[in-house]
């Protein structure tokens, strides 16, 4: 009888339990990407918080100082951009309607293309195609503008959290751990690899992405490129994808130059495109050296889903969803055959 108490008595802590979560779950879901945006803003500028703490001597000033340099990094960007992005938006819509598809293809290709009309459709089908991502653009900057009420209160709970972590980074991963249904010896290598991959993605993956967005972008302004602005934030946001890179902004614009009858600026664009696509074979060893990798594939498909998931934020917690997934898949292997889409880290 009393076993049968304790029975109950743990089924109905259990729901209890459940019940709790799923409300928290839905009561947090708002802001759940703001909460997870701090903590991961917290992990990145760790070693920065580290390192004027040594210098203060005091958590609070120290977290209070990053968080206002934090608000700087991303109010002031947005506060003197979005005008030059809406111009440039719609300065690059104008011009894309503007453009002569149907010459080119005809002096380029004049033995392949048989008839005017052929060339006609071919030239039409590059236009819609154009329009229809411009069109895509205008619209998520309108959008954009629309949600900024809804993007400063979200900004308020990135803050709190990157507060709160920074200063108790250690007391909260020991809470989760804590909570981690392994032996000690699994938690350490789980908690070991989490750290490696997540630095691996953050620094491996998105700084180097941006890093080789903006060499691209400072061909772009050499050049006197139209609307080299948004181009430019086009080319970082690209350059964060895997195997896509920034070649997807500075190939077609070297070709619409050469069009436009200007090779020496379609040269020095190629140029500067090149030596941003190749950047990071420099920049990786120095960034991200002595970390774990993680396929290039499951970057991709991470970043993709992520975006499709949780918007913007999907490129950086797409691939770490997975990550994990597979950080908890290798230690159930526990075998010696060496993972591929995990690799260990190198010496």
């Amino acid at each position: 009888m009393k076993m049968d108490e304790n029975y109950i008595k743990k089924i109905s802590t259990a729901l209890v339990l459940i019940a709790l979560i799923v409300l928290s779950f839905f009561l947090l879901r708002p802001i759940l990407l703001s909460v997870i945006m701090g903590i991961m803003l917290a992990f990145i500028f760790a070693p920065v918080y580290n390192r004027l703490y040594k210098l203060v001597k005091s958590k609070n000033l120290s977290a209070i100082i990053i968080c206002v340099l934090l608000l700087v990094l991303v109010v002031m960007p947005f506060y003197f951009l979005i005008p030059i992005f809406v111009d440039q938006s719609v300065k690059l819509y104008s011009a894309s309607q503007q453009i002569d598809f149907i010459t080119p293809i005809k002096n380029i290709f004049p033995s392949i293309i048989p008839t005017d009309k052929f060339s006609e459709e071919i030239g039409s089908m590059f236009s819609t195609f154009v329009t229809k991502i411009t069109n895509s653009l205008i619209a998520y900057l309108s959008q954009l503008i629309l949600n900024i009420p809804s993007m400063l209160l979200q900004l308020v709970v990135v803050l709190f959290t990157f507060y709160f972590i920074l200063m108790d980074k250690k007391q909260f991963f020991s809470y989760v751990q804590s909570l981690m249904p392994f032996s000690k010896e699994i938690e350490k290598k789980i908690i070991d690899q989490t750290k490696k991959i997540t630095v691996s993605v953050v620094y491996g993956q998105v700084i180097i992405g941006l890093i080789q967005g903006a060499i691209a972008g400072l061909g772009l302004f050499i050049f006197k490129v139209p609307n080299s602005l948004l181009l430019t934030v086009i080319a970082c946001v690209a350059g964060i994808f895997p195997i896509i890179g920034t070649a997807v902004v500075w190939i077609p614009v070297a070709i619409f130059l050469i069009i436009e009858g200007n090779p020496l600026a379609a040269l020095g664009v190629s140029i500067f495109g090149i030596i941003s696509s190749v950047a990071d074979n420099f920049l990786r060893p120095i960034i991200v050296a002595r970390r774990s990798k993680i396929h290039p594939a499951i970057l991709l498909v991470g970043m993709i889903g992520g975006l499709y998931m949780f918007g913007i934020l999907g490129f950086i917690l797409g691939p770490l969803i997975l990550a994990y997934l597979l950080i908890l898949l290798e230690v159930y292997r526990d075998k010696k055959v060496k993972g591929i889409l995990i690799q260990p880290e190198t010496r």
